[in-house]
């Protein structure tokens, strides 16, 4: 079963398979568009021994493919003119095809295809990313999109509602949850594809899309209408926080896009205002996100200058450090960080970095262990190549990439505290948030049916039981 948010397909926690870019074999809940990768730009082929260090911005293209081309060319040895021999053999099977293959063929697809399996040879991680993969790509990772906002899973042979986000078109045209989409611009949905549904509900800010309703009555009944909607610039929600009793801040960070550490720290702001004095922060299923995001948000905890990571290559330029440019105002309390097996690259960094510094306790499960640092390198027609060059270390020098064999990588918890399988993906539904108009934010699972969270509840105990010593000592001083 897979969860749509306007097209950014996230596969549930319930559902088997590999995502549409990132494939993470034993990762089924990983999103597909919700990029779970940290992504660096590239600022020289990786082909030329004159390749300049990686360092965090925006993606660029190097300046001249062909001179850098030559300068690959011109460093050429006996074991790179076997590769051009290699090369021409492919070349050989391109023309082979076109001329004798039973049915015509494209020769771009054919190509494509080519590319794709050379790079699935790597990692699963490195990625050959066709024109619309790659746009989907830069669409995700800068946190905003043209679309409805609201959030659908294929039920059966129809999509249906998980939730609109506040502040969407789709929350304020009162879209409900179980509300099923029969149609999208009079074009059924009945076993329509996740990504065509996708497709058809984005398109370009300030355009407008039909859709047709079917909405479950108290009686059992059904009752369908139409609504049209105006596309607008959807911000994908990364944040999620609230404040008990015990003035524990709670803040669920689900991925790490442009906009998270604006968000993180907003909300932080205001968790303060309503009297937080210690704080949970929750990382788990955080598949990761953008590498200067992921560094922000560290940064808030600790103080300027301290190291959240570094990593280290093949290339000996391809050592860079990371650190922390702390945050407009002190945000000194006490912190535990919730992680588990689905918490990977972004959300490692970001935990290793507490731990290392000292300055918040891990609870939960050993994290995934996924450390690869990918450039994404601009392709002739719009397609690109996202690369794995080096692999990120905590400060104290841990290599957080898995390494099955040696038992070694992921960030270890101080406190494990194991979730029996039968409860994962119960757990995981029942973090979903729904929204209605008029309504206060519920799980997406009935409390009745909710299964205890214990990472959580160690957490706040832990929590809750410093601020009981800290009254205590201050009590007798």
């Amino acid at each position: 079963m897979a969860t749509e948010i306007d097209g950014g397909t996230r596969k549930d926690a319930g559902s088997r398979g590999g995502g549409m870019f990132f494939p993470f074999p034993s990762l089924p809940w990983f999103p597909s568009v919700f990029f779970s990768l940290s992504l660096l730009p590239v600022t020289a082929l990786a082909a030329s021994k004159h390749a300049q260090p990686l360092a965090p911005g925006n993606v660029t293209a190097p300046a001249n493919l062909s001179s850098a081309t030559v300068v690959a060319a011109s460093t050429a040895t006996p074991s790179s003119d076997k590769v051009y021999e290699d090369v021409r053999m492919l070349l050989e099977i391109l023309a082979d095809i076109r001329q004798d293959y039973v049915e015509k063929t494209d020769p771009r697809a054919l190509l494509y295809g080519a590319a794709e399996g050379m790079v699935r040879r790597l990692d699963p991680f490195s990625q050959f990313l066709e024109p619309q993969a790659n746009q989907d790509l830069k669409t995700e990772t800068k946190g905003e999109f043209g679309g409805l906002g609201v959030r659908v899973t294929a039920e059966g042979d129809w999509l249906e509602v998980i939730t609109a986000i506040p502040d969407t078109p789709a929350f304020d045209a009162g879209l409900l949850p179980e509300d099923r989409i029969l149609a999208i611009d009079g074009v059924s949905t009945k076993g329509m594809s996740n990504w065509d549904a996708v497709g058809k509900l984005r398109g370009k800010p300030g355009s407008d899309v039909a859709l047709l309703v079917s909405r479950r009555a108290e009686d059992g009944g059904e009752s369908r209408f139409t609504v049209t909607l105006k596309r607008q610039e959807i911000k994908i929600r990364t944040v999620d926080t609230s404040v008990s009793d015990d003035h524990i801040a709670y803040l669920r960070v689900v991925e790490f896009n442009a906009k998270t550490p604006e968000d993180v720290l907003r909300a932080l702001k205001r968790d303060g205002k309503k009297g937080a004095t210690s704080l949970i922060l929750d990382l788990r299923n955080n598949p990761g996100g953008l590498l200067d995001a992921a560094v922000k948000v560290a940064g808030f905890f600790l103080p300027a200058g301290k190291l959240i990571t570094y990593t280290e290559g093949r290339n000996p330029l391809s050592r860079v450090e990371y650190r922390g440019e702390g945050a407009p105002t002190s945000i000194d309390w006490p912190m535990a960080v919730l992680a588990n097996e689905n918490s990977a690259s972004g959300a490692e960094i970001v935990a290793g970095a507490l731990q290392d510094n000292g300055r918040a306790v891990v609870i939960g499960e050993r994290t995934y262990g996924k450390a690869s640092v990918q450039s994404v390198i601009p392709l002739a027609n719009s397609c690109a190549l996202r690369l794995t060059v080096a692999h990120y270390y905590t400060p104290k020098g841990r290599l957080i990439q898995r390494d099955e064999k040696k038992h070694t990588g992921g960030i270890s918890p101080d406190i494990t505290v194991p979730v029996p399988e039968s409860e994962r993906d119960k757990l995981f539904r029942q973090w979903e948030l729904v929204y209605a108009k008029g309504k206060s934010p519920r799980s997406a699972v009935k409390k009745q049916d909710q299964v205890p969270d214990d990472a959580l509840d160690m957490a706040d105990s832990i929590l809750r039981a410093r601020a009981a010593l800290m009254r205590l000592g201050a009590g007798r001083g």
